[in-house]
């Protein structure tokens, strides 16, 4: 019975202590990217199981043994998203965003779903930011993404970051890569986990993202995809670096990425952050220009970036980032008998509707109690109002940290409580100066 009052495994509940700090970095991320002309999209937790086999690939970790999947009510076989992308894009071609003006750009924050072993900065329930860029080809596009994602590290505040990049070419020049990989991993087939055996004649790629320390030491030695680019896809790759260094991005090419999702093709790229452990990448994305036709749409390119925020939040809690204090308790109202409840509701409202936060009892208690609690909530300011108030139609607003009190009329509360706070304001900004 004792575990209904506990969390499941791999989730985080989101304390108000902390909500504001979450608040923060996912309006930072919103801003930025409308910057660059993305505008939120927003697509249901759960799809048919189908649409994340067809784009996610069903080689990949993510299909084979993290996907929460089941069979609804009307016998249909549901999944609970794994990530945005497949989501996104059967959406966009459903709506027939990308029949219209191109490039379209979108962007997201929502909860993933991933049934996988919990540590720090993964967990089973996970939130993602993220953009798609649906119709343009060109390697500024990627560069233009990358840079999206490097502004939103760099304002929400994360240090320590490098930005790592690779192509995995066309389908067409992947075929001499996979006939190479294959060789090299045939002639270790004793030494493969059983899941990569079965990967070496369906995908041999996805034996590079492998979990396994033994895969993954056989994968450090292996042929390298970058080494078998076609003309067009080195070309576009050129032109990649070309862009990020007229943006003075710093980058470094990683032979090894190869992302874990088989939409993938050309570019791709992650964000690595050196204070978060084992899961260092914060931010990973790249191009996928067969994924959208894939999925029953026209063939149009794309490319995009899932960052995970909670990986981010941890980067930033081991750097000791500073985040905006929470806001608080504009001023606490304390009643004293019915009369007086009924009046500090009523000011309460037009408070609330001039925008400061306001509260008042709704306890019922004394004072003392009520004092005591304005206190612990932090309010900025307070006031009694009692039977001598009512009647004068008047009572006295106390700075909460300086002690100075305000007399103020009941009429006209909120314009008065207004330019008591501007001016407690610029005299704390003048001392500051002085």
């Amino acid at each position: 019975m004792a575990e209904i009052n506990r969390a499941i495994k791999g989730t985080n509940d989101m304390l108000p202590v902390d909500s504001h700090k979450f608040q923060f970095v996912e309006g930072k991320m919103l801003e930025i990217a409308s910057l660059y002309g993305f505008r939120e999209i927003r697509v249901p937790v759960f799809e048919h199981t189908e649409v994340f086999q067809r784009s996610v690939g069903d080689t990949t970790d993510v299909v084979q043994k993290e996907m929460y999947t089941f069979d609804d009510k009307g016998g249909r076989s549901i999944t609970l998203r794994p990530e945005l992308t497949a989501g996104v894009v059967r959406s966009v071609i459903e709506h027939g965003i990308v029949n219209g003006a191109l490039p379209a750009k979108v962007c997201y924050i929502g909860g993933c779903y991933r049934y996988e072993k919990p540590q720090a900065g993964r967990l089973r329930e996970f939130h993602q930011f993220g953009v798609e860029c649906f119709g343009a080809s060109s390697p500024a596009a990627d560069a233009e993404v990358i840079s999206l994602g490097l502004q939103v590290l760099e304002t929400v505040g994360i240090k320590n970051i490098s930005l790592e990049i690779n192509s995995i070419g066309c389908p067409e020049c992947r075929k001499n890569y996979h006939k190479a990989l294959s060789e090299y991993f045939a002639s270790h087939i004793d030494t493969l986990c059983e899941t990569c055996r079965d990967r070496l004649s369906r995908n041999p790629m996805r034996i590079l993202d492998c979990k396994s320390p033994v895969c993954s030491s056989l994968a450090a030695d292996a042929p390298k995809v970058i080494d078998f680019l076609c003309d067009e896809c080195q070309n576009h790759f050129d032109g990649v670096k070309a862009h990020l260094d007229a943006a003075d991005i710093k980058y470094t090419v990683n032979p090894q990425i190869v992302r874990g999702l088989d939409y993938y093709t050309k570019t791709v790229f992650e964000f690595v952050s050196g204070d978060i452990g084992a899961q260092s990448t914060v931010c990973g994305g790249g191009r996928y220009d067969g994924l959208v036709s894939q999925m029953g749409g026209p063939q149009v390119s794309a490319l995009g970036f899932g960052m995970g925020i909670e990986r981010l939040m941890l980067a930033l809690q081991n750097q000791n980032a500073d985040f905006p204090e929470a806001k608080k308790c504009d001023i606490y109202i304390a009643p004293m008998g019915n009369a007086a409840a009924l009046k500090a509701t009523a000011l309460c409202t037009a408070l609330r509707h001039d925008g400061f936060e306001a509260q008042c009892d709704v306890c019922g208690r004394g004072l003392k109690a009520q004092m005591k609690y304005a206190d612990k909530i932090g309010a900025l300011y307070s006031i009694v109002v009692g039977d001598n108030e009512l009647s004068e139609n008047k009572g006295s607003i106390k700075n909460m940290k300086s002690g100075d009190t305000f007399e103020v009329s009941f009429d006209n509360f909120s314009e008065q409580f207004m330019k008591i706070k501007l001016d407690d304001a610029l005299s704390s900004l003048e001392e500051s100066v002085m």
